[in-house]
């Protein structure tokens, strides 16, 4: 059931929180894609609650009563954060909810538990945790993505509507598109990060996957207005809009299929009344060293004493890539965050006059758990974050659709990023590619 029908049907009593929520946590203990971690047990008190609110008129938004899932990178009160490694296989239960997870409580939504991310958030395939790789419901021999992997395989799966991730550098929209769902990254600073374990702080974003765009947009609504009412998708009119297609080599997908998915992606945006114009940006390439030098730096700032000594913890891959920057000069750090701040201008400049820039979410779709090189030579890795982690950078708003491909087909993800467009107006025009 889709955000829009279940949130009527909550509110008008025809389906009980009670029972929304016993079915969610039946689909969570079913779990065949390694995609939960910790379910909360509190979760049907809570919506005896919700359901005790909605018999006496209370109704508190479009989240009221309605099951919602977090990656276990937030702090949930009452449940460890363990971030999918062994380091933190003994923490306590968090003594607070994390803001983002508080908000949605106060909106009347039910947390359900802690979904799988790929180790402390530093990678963008998911296979990487303690607790063994998440998969995808497409194909269970294949990656989700990550790191919010179990977020977005859970609301693929329909074991629930709606959960939270993090967005460092690919992590909400790459798993969105490998697993055919929506991933909203805000503009960072947004939403607040505070009881959220950092990967990068200058970076890190918190993220919604939801399985439409109407979703994700009661969902930004909520968490990011006051009143928290919502008020749902724009009408997907998007008749003049500006829209930039990022033809530059470096933005093009490798997988044929996914291409073309991204060209009819342009085409059905042109029909619905979208002005259509190619962008240059020779710059990329830099941004692309730039992002690594200054993720890769702040990572290990927040690892270094664990890194010396508690190093076999950490799943190999892992350290081995917090291992690579430690002796790397403060100056190199200092220089790419200058940089940062050159090429996000540069970039502004070139895209001046666009509301919305498009291009595919990652160059390739869902590749085998544990391949990090595909047969034909491209690397998992980059392929995973290359296109996404640019707008990390320049902090603008940044969505993940899926691509309209051919029924059957592996799914994959067409990236709409904001310029003069806001999370609602991109929400807007991602509207017209899902069909919602």
């Amino acid at each position: 059931m889709r955000l829009r029908d279940l949130s009527l049907a909550l509110r008008s009593g025809e389906l009980s929180p009670v029972e929304h929520v016993r079915e969610v946590l039946e689909n969570l203990r079913g779990d065949d894609l390694n995609a939960v971690v910790e379910i909360d047990e509190r979760a049907i008190a809570v919506a005896e609650e919700r359901a005790a609110e909605l018999a006496r008129h209370e109704w508190r938004g479009p989240l009221h009563g309605v099951a919602v899932g977090v990656k276990d990178l937030f702090d949930v009160e009452g449940l460890p954060t363990r971030a999918g490694s062994a380091l933190l296989a003994d923490a306590p239960p968090a003594g607070t909810d994390s803001p983002v997870v508080a908000r949605l409580r106060e909106a009347g939504a039910v947390i359900v538990g802690k979904l799988a991310t790929h180790e402390f958030a530093y990678g963008p395939t998911g296979d990487v945790s303690a607790t063994g790789p998440a998969r995808n419901p497409h194909d269970r021999e294949r990656i989700t993505g990550g790191s919010s992997s179990g977020s977005a395989a859970a609301v693929a799966a329909g074991y629930l509507p709606l959960a939270l991730g993090t967005d460092t550098g690919a992590s909400v929209r790459t798993p969105a598109a490998l697993c055919g769902i929506v991933g909203l990254k805000p503009e960072f600073g947004t939403l607040s990060t505070d009881g959220v374990f950092p990967l990068a702080e200058t970076l890190d974003t918190v993220g919604i996957l939801a399985a439409d765009a109407h979703s994700a947009s009661v969902a930004w609504d909520v968490v990011s207005r006051p009143d928290g009412t919502g008020g749902g998708i724009q009408p997907p009119g998007i008749s003049g809009a500006h829209v930039g297609v990022l033809v530059d080599d470096y933005w093009q997908a490798a997988d044929p299929v996914l291409a073309e998915g991204v060209r009819e992606a342009v085409r059905m945006l042109e029909k619905a009344g979208a002005e259509i114009f190619e962008i240059r940006t020779p710059f990329t390439g830099e941004m692309a060293e730039t992002y690594g030098e200054i993720v890769g730096g702040e990572a290990y700032a927040t690892h270094r004493e664990w890194l010396a000594t508690r190093r076999g913890e950490y799943q190999p891959e892992t350290a081995e890539r917090l291992g690579a920057v430690a002796d790397r000069p403060a100056h190199a750090y200092v220089d790419a965050q200058r940089a940062r701040r050159r090429l996000t201008a540069e970039f502004a400049a070139a895209t001046a006059d666009m509301d919305v820039l498009i291009c595919a979410t990652t160059r390739l779709r869902a590749t085998p758990i544990g391949e990090r090189t595909t047969p034909d030579g491209h690397p998992v890795r980059t392929s995973m974050l290359a296109l996404t982690s640019p707008f990390n950078l320049t902090r603008w708003p940044a969505v993940s659709v899926p691509a309209p491909l051919a029924e059957g087909e592996l799914p994959g993800g067409v990236q709409l990023i904001g310029r003069r467009l806001e999370e609602r107006g991109i929400l807007r025009v991602a509207g017209v590619l899902a069909r919602d």
